[in-house]
């Protein structure tokens, strides 16, 4: 069980936020506008994070998911740093915090299933020799 926590978390996150992304509240409207990315950056990086939030809970593609969502998070991680703050309208830093705890989920399941994305890769170049 312990062995899907990280994967589970990172999930449960990303998918909490959707709904914040989709219908277009108003503190997504307020990121995505500060830096000028409103609506296609809002609604794209919540199709990334569903189909990564997706791949996290499918066990061989879940490196995949943590990659994906580990891309995501680094960016949002860094407009906070460099756009936004640390704090965006009054959250106490909740998102920050929110993407710092899928960054580090990420990180772990990626490395954790190392194996596992090589030996995919390994069998896409097989099949691509095949042809």
């Amino acid at each position: 069980m312990l062995h899907w926590l990280p994967n589970v978390v990172a999930a449960v996150i990303l998918l909490q936020t959707l709904y914040f992304k989709f219908s277009a509240s108003p503190e997504s409207v307020y990121i995505f506008t500060t830096i000028n990315a409103e609506p296609g950056g809002r609604i794209g990086s919540g199709v990334v994070e569903l189909i990564a939030a997706v791949l996290l809970l499918w066990p061989r593609f879940a490196w995949a998911g943590a990659g994906l969502a580990l891309g995501t998070m680094m960016g949002a991680i860094l407009t906070h740093l460099t756009i936004l703050g640390i704090e965006v309208q009054g959250d106490s830093g909740l998102l920050f915090t929110l993407a710092m705890v899928v960054a580090g989920a990420s990180a772990w399941v990626l490395f954790r299933d190392r194996h596992t994305a090589a030996a995919f890769q390994h069998s896409l170049r097989r099949d691509h020799d095949d042809l």
